[in-house]
């Protein structure tokens, strides 16, 4: 067999193995985000950083959820960087955005989070801060999903099927976690642009 007939097939065990119920926990949270006229903060880093940019176009245009990430405005968030550091970039840009208790912080990340290790501190120290003000949380990782598992309201760790492919396949199923959730009756207000087009001939 080839890498690819591989990696296609480990993509399939993840599939099979991913948690649908932690996903409906996660619709449920932010049905209640919703539903108390809160907002949606998106943060990831790298990879995760163009899943956080994608969720926040796909809740405010489908689901009609107020949504943000920092990592949309590179000048803001290379501002706080660099005067501020990498640590506290995200856990400014919440201040500033004066996130309360009827918001949300949703965490996409492989890792998860790790002050010990120096993991991704920036999101640790976004994610006490959500703790702080009680504002919900959820979140898409990967491994054992680090400190976002510790203290979210709903999380989905992508399985572990190769130790070698962690990472591209923790970042592949962000999406398509986060396509479930958008697409969720639940949660879904506005019909997607080609299904309505086909099914108005």
């Amino acid at each position: 067999m080839s890498f690819s007939d591989d990696f296609l097939n480990e993509s399939k065990r993840v599939l099979n193995e991913l948690p649908a119920d932690g996903i409906e926990r996660m619709v449920e949270v932010l049905a209640n985000v919703r539903e108390r006229e809160g907002r949606l903060f998106v943060l990831g880093v790298g990879g995760s950083a163009a899943a956080a940019s994608h969720m926040v176009n796909d809740v405010r245009k489908l689901n009609h959820i107020e949504a943000y990430t920092p990592t949309d405005n590179v000048s803001e968030l290379t501002a706080r960087v660099n005067d501020d550091g990498w640590d506290s970039c995200f856990l400014e840009w919440l201040k500033g955005s004066r996130l309360k208790a009827a918001d949300a912080l949703f965490i996409f990340s492989v890792g998860g989070g790790d002050l010990e290790r120096n993991i991704s501190p920036n999101l640790v120290k976004a994610l006490e801060y959500a703790r702080t003000v009680g504002a919900s949380i959820v979140g898409v990782v990967g491994r054992q999903g680090g400190y976002t598992a510790q203290v979210a309201d709903a999380c989905v760790i992508i399985p572990t099927v190769n130790e070698a492919h962690v990472t591209p396949h923790t970042e592949a199923f962000h999406h398509i976690v986060g396509h479930c959730i958008v697409s969720h009756p639940k949660l879904k207000v506005v019909a997607t642009k080609w299904e309505s087009a086909v099914a108005e001939k």
